[in-house]
């Protein structure tokens, strides 16, 4: 059999603050929605905004910044790959499933209503700036300089 590929790419909008779990071993468990949205006529011929929700799932060094940066309503890409689990439920015995979006690379695009309003707070201002992709080897440029006129540099970036 050929090999196949599952690869998925989203940009859209936060939509709840993302839930933060660790496994056994440690490792740092992100979730949260994900909203995209189309434009789409109506029967009567008028367009419409339709929005499709997403289940995202991040782990690692990943939801680390998930977790420290992505709010509700903060801009995201998102680039992934799509999976369906499958159980029964323990009260009525019906198979359920969930298919989620497990993230490969993760870029902050825009801040969120809050932190635009609040021009002196840096927790996800900087970042959202600068829009890195938060992987592993990811870095930014040494002396950066941001909207506010201060200095970026790798140390100040948790990614």
């Amino acid at each position: 059999m050929a090999k196949g590929i599952n690869k998925v790419f989203l940009l859209g909008n936060v939509g709840r603050d993302p839930e933060i779990k660790s496994t056994p071993g440690g490792t740092v468990i992100a979730t949260f929605s994900l909203a995209t949205a189309d434009r789409q006529k109506d029967q009567q011929g008028q367009w419409k905004d339709v929005t499709e929700w997403h289940n995202i799932v991040a782990a690692g060094r990943t939801a680390e910044v998930v977790r420290d940066y992505a709010k509700k309503g903060a801009q995201i890409h998102i680039e992934g790959k799509i999976q369906t689990r499958s159980w029964d439920d323990k009260s009525t015995g019906a198979k359920k499933y969930r298919t989620e979006i497990f993230v490969g690379e993760l870029t902050l695009l825009g801040a969120t209503s809050d932190e635009q309003n609040a021009p002196n707070r840096n927790s996800g201002k900087a970042a959202a700036q600068l829009a890195e992709t938060a992987t592993p080897n990811s870095r930014s440029e040494a002396g950066k300089k941001v909207d506010d006129g201060t200095y970026i540099t790798d140390d100040d970036i948790p990614f």
